[in-house]
């Protein structure tokens, strides 16, 4: 790698939390990182799924349910002992769906989902901004990546109302926060993805009639894979985008540029 171009696009050694790291999008985020040297640490509300990727990337998984105060004070504590030194980058993965016919959504659904996808994701960039402070300079800001979806951007053909209002949520607060934090030198950036195989997803595309029929709606014709997803994480770790604060970016292969 050139001089120049890693001075742009590293991460090495940049010390990264990621949210519901464990699996789908948020584990090729954390494969990606872990290739490209960054100190990792995952998050997840499962225990085998912790110690599936902490065997997988040899990182530290920490057990924490977003969607309870007592899951979010113990991930802060578990990244202060970690990273005494604070925090590089913060990305805010974890996330709940729902999907049921419209006359009977639950408020059960909209508590869940907000409180993964919108409350915890609040509450935890909070908590941890004292971490992210302490390794934030205007030549180097501090960053927090929220993943939001293509959901959030045009109106999905599934029932599952209280998901794409969160991420829509998740893009107005990923900008409001960018405006806050910017004196605080902590730029704040979302990804939303197009369609990628996860457990979220598998009901599509599980079955090849399922996922012809997905990527007969994206313009390049195919689903999300780990380098595009992973890509785009590391380029919002690195120096190269250090200038940009409140974007929301979608990958998903043109499906929301190209309506």
């Amino acid at each position: 790698m050139s001089t120049a171009v890693e001075r742009l696009f590293s991460v090495s050694g940049k010390r990264v939390l990621i949210t519901g790291g464990t699996r789908g999008v948020g584990l090729m985020i954390a494969r990606a990182m872990s290739e490209a040297g960054a100190q990792l640490i995952v998050a997840s509300r499962k225990p085998e799924a912790c110690a599936a990727a902490a065997a997988e990337l040899g990182c530290l998984a920490v057990v924490a349910d977003l969607n309870q105060a007592e899951g979010v004070r113990a991930l802060v504590a578990e990244v202060d002992q970690s990273f005494d030194s604070g925090l590089d980058v913060l990305i805010n993965n974890a996330g709940a769906t729902w999907g049921a016919p419209l006359e009977e959504f639950p408020r059960t659904a909209w508590n869940r989902v907000l409180g993964v996808n919108l409350v915890g994701l609040f509450e935890a960039t909070v908590r941890l901004l004292p971490a992210l402070r302490r390794t934030a300079s205007a030549a180097a800001p501090a960053r927090v990546i929220n993943i939001g979806s293509v959901d959030g951007m045009v109106v999905p053909g599934d029932e599952n109302y209280a998901y794409s209002a969160s991420k829509a949520a998740v893009h107005m607060l990923t900008r409001h926060l960018a405006q806050r934090l910017a004196p605080d030198n902590v730029t704040v950036n979302a990804i939303a993805p197009g369609p990628f195989d996860s457990k979220m997803t598998a009901f599509k595309l599980g079955d090849a009639t399922g996922r012809s029929a997905v990527e007969a709606m994206i313009p390049l014709g195919r689903v999300g894979q780990l380098d595009d997803i992973g890509g785009t994480a590391i380029f919002l770790s690195a120096r190269a985008s250090a200038y940009m604060t409140g974007t929301v970016v979608p990958v998903d292969g043109g499906f929301s540029g190209c309506k």
